[in-house]
């Protein structure tokens, strides 16, 4: 990648905030700066929301939303198939884009470019299939006619370690139902969001439908929004705690909720399993994102007939990935977010090496610019180490040792946590037994992904509400309205 790319690509984004169909300055020329966190210095700067730049978005949705509900599905329906052309069309660009405020490997950010049109395309099919239904009544009197119709505007708000993806996921449905948006993008990565507003405008999304606000100051600016009721959704992506605020507050109006929160993914793997696949799998689960995933496993569960060479293979291979820029050729194991990111994985490591685990590979920072740390493998860790029960989000793979299948069960169910599960046997009755023995809303079973447009995406427990993705997905922007006839 050259000096000059990197620069354009930046340079082409609007760093204004995207209200009514049109870029505007924040209130007062307010902005904020947008790091590389490959190198730690500035990118650039975007505009910084006030609240009553938020109320102006929210004026535009609502302003926006009779008119878009009436829209024609097929419509819809192309708007979002152009976009998925144009993402894909601009995959390159927008990966390098990502991978400069987020971190991630070059190769990845583009393979998320591809993802998150995907839920483009997906919802495309899913506009123009929303159905209703007709019935007798039981008493042979009268009819009931069922049909479902858009929430209204919704408020949105994405993280950062999918920052394209993350935004595909709810804005997709969103049009495909026909409702109005106000999304706030995580103030570490706006580039990706407001690049992709641009793209749907482009694809003839109405103005009004999509607005963008970016801020340094994200409940400042969104809990007026909550509080306002005109809104009549929330959909949040990111941690539990955050989560729960919101919650509270959405109470106060009682608006409609999709919650996508944090997870602690256990990673289960017998005697029997492949062994090979498990490797593989470990490494899809693990280090997929650098780690920086609710979905990525933080907690290894090997029954103790195969630990040791587990244990001994997966330190091999994660010694082996390549650190650095996520824009250099080959690089696997990229920069983490910021310094919080830095400083919350050093604590976990150095707590479970106080408590007795041992540091395979890696277990430390990198000197230098940027926010990097070391590919880790710990074994022996007790069930008391603050990784056991805290999400880590970052390179490091922490293993511990059962003996019996109802021992693995109890260790991955001890959580508050249950977004997802990995599960690795090749004994058919048991993969069946502890799928459904595990509390997780999705399971991987011989396989280290689970992440599909196609599928159902969600958690049980305190790893959120609600569904993204398949064909329930859009079911979280539609109301079921019933109509009772009389014959």
């Amino acid at each position: 990648m050259s000096e000059t790319s990197a620069v354009s690509v930046v340079e082409a984004v609007h760093k204004e905030l995207f209200v009514g169909g049109k870029w505007v300055p924040a209130a007062g020329g307010r902005t904020f700066a947008v790091e590389d966190p490959a190198t730690a210095s500035k990118l650039c700067e975007v505009a910084d929301a006030t609240p009553e730049d938020g109320k102006a978005a929210l004026d535009a949705a609502v302003a926006a939303q009779a008119e878009w509900g009436r829209t024609a599905p097929r419509e819809r329906s192309e708007i979002l198939r152009r976009a998925y052309e144009l993402l894909n069309a601009r995959a390159e660009e927008l990966g390098l884009l990502m991978t400069l405020e987020m971190g991630k490997p070059l190769a990845e950010a583009k393979g998320e470019i591809a993802y998150a049109a995907e839920f483009f395309r997906w919802f495309s099919e899913e506009a123009v299939r929303i159905d209703g239904g007709y019935q007798v009544a039981p008493n042979g009197n009268g009819r009931f006619l069922v049909t479902r119709q858009p929430v209204g505007p919704t408020l949105l708000i994405t993280p950062w370690n999918f920052p394209m993806a993350m935004g595909g996921r709810k804005i997709g449905p969103a049009i495909a139902a026909g409702c109005t948006m106000v999304i706030k993008p995580a103030e570490q990565t706006p580039l990706s969001m407001l690049a992709l507003a641009e793209i749907l405008a482009e694809a003839g999304l109405p103005a009004g439908v999509l607005n963008v606000v970016t801020t340094s100051d994200p409940g400042g600016v969104m809990e007026p929004l909550i509080r306002d009721g005109r809104a009549r959704k929330l959909s949040f992506t990111g941690s539990t705690a955050v989560g729960r605020k919101l919650l509270e507050q959405c109470a106060d109006k009682v608006l409609r909720t999709s919650m996508e929160l944090g997870g602690n993914a256990p990673f289960v793997v017998f005697d029997d399993a492949d062994l090979d696949a498990a490797i593989e799998g470990a490494m899809q689960a693990k280090m997929r994102n650098i780690g920086e995933a609710c979905t990525a496993a933080n907690r290894f569960y090997v029954q103790r007939g195969i630990a040791d060479e587990f244990a001994r293979r997966l330190t091999e291979r994660m010694s082996a990935l390549p650190m650095g820029p996520g824009t250099e050729p080959g690089v696997v194991v990229g920069p983490l977010i910021d310094t919080d990111a830095v400083r919350k994985v050093t604590e976990l490591v150095q707590d479970a090496a106080d408590r007795g685990a041992k540091v395979l590979t890696g277990g430390a920072t990198v000197d230098g610019p940027g926010h990097f740390y070391q590919a880790t493998v710990l074994t022996d860790v007790p069930a008391d180490a603050r990784m056991a029960s805290e999400e880590i989000f970052g390179p490091v793979a922490p293993i511990s040792v059962f003996d019996t299948e109802e021992e693995a069960v109890a260790a991955a169910n001890d959580t508050e946590f249950g977004l997802v599960s990995y599960l690795f046997t090749n004994d058919l009755k048991r993969a069946l037994r502890v799928s459904e023995n595990l509390d997780a809303g999705m399971i991987g079973l011989n396989q280290g992904i689970v992440s599909n447009p196609a599928a159902p995406f969600g958690g049980v427990k305190q790893s959120g509400l609600g569904r993204e993705g398949g064909s329930v997905g859009i079911d979280e922007f539609l109301e079921i309205k019933y109509v009772a006839v009389a014959l």
